[in-house]
């Protein structure tokens, strides 16, 4: 299996570039979670393009904010990993993002509710509604409920 950090230097498979995509620009105020606009965005060591890059995230890829920077966005992501990304390079987060290798995915919000499938580790989910510790998610090949500890944000 492909480690997430070697993942984060590819474009996304087929599974997760297919993700919705919105087209909402941050707010002035500073969200505490963003998600990556387009493939391909780089992620800087610095608040410039003249620092190195260090990934290149995938579309809809959550992000922490850490702090801000003229135009430039300090973020970390789920792993811990830490860089600078471009203001319009981000939007307020609506996805989540699998952190365990695999978690079910099922028809309600409960451990007894009919499993509709899996997903991997590294599977970026657009959240449609959160109601208790579960998470209601999509993706063009999968809809359902999560249990939340399963993904981050």
């Amino acid at each position: 299996m492909m480690r997430p950090r070697h993942f984060k230097n590819l474009l996304l498979s087929c599974l997760t570039t297919a993700a919705l995509v919105g087209t909402t620009a941050m707010s002035s105020a500073a969200a505490d979670y963003l998600s990556v606009t387009k493939d391909g965005v780089n992620l800087r060591s610095g608040p410039d393009t003249k620092y190195e890059v260090i990934y290149q995230l995938p579309q809809n890829y959550p992000l922490k904010v850490l702090s801000k920077k003229g135009k430039w966005i300090k973020i970390e992501d789920y792993e811990g990993d830490k860089g600078w990304i471009y203001e319009t390079l981000v939007r307020p987060s609506s996805h989540v993002i699998v952190k365990v290798k695999e978690a079910n995915v099922r028809s309600g919000p409960g451990t007894k509710e009919t499993k509709v499938g899996t997903v991997a580790k590294d599977v970026i989910l657009r959240v449609e509604q959160r109601q208790g510790k579960w998470v209601k998610v999509s993706h063009p090949q999968i809809k359902g409920w999560i249990f939340a500890n399963l993904v981050w944000p």
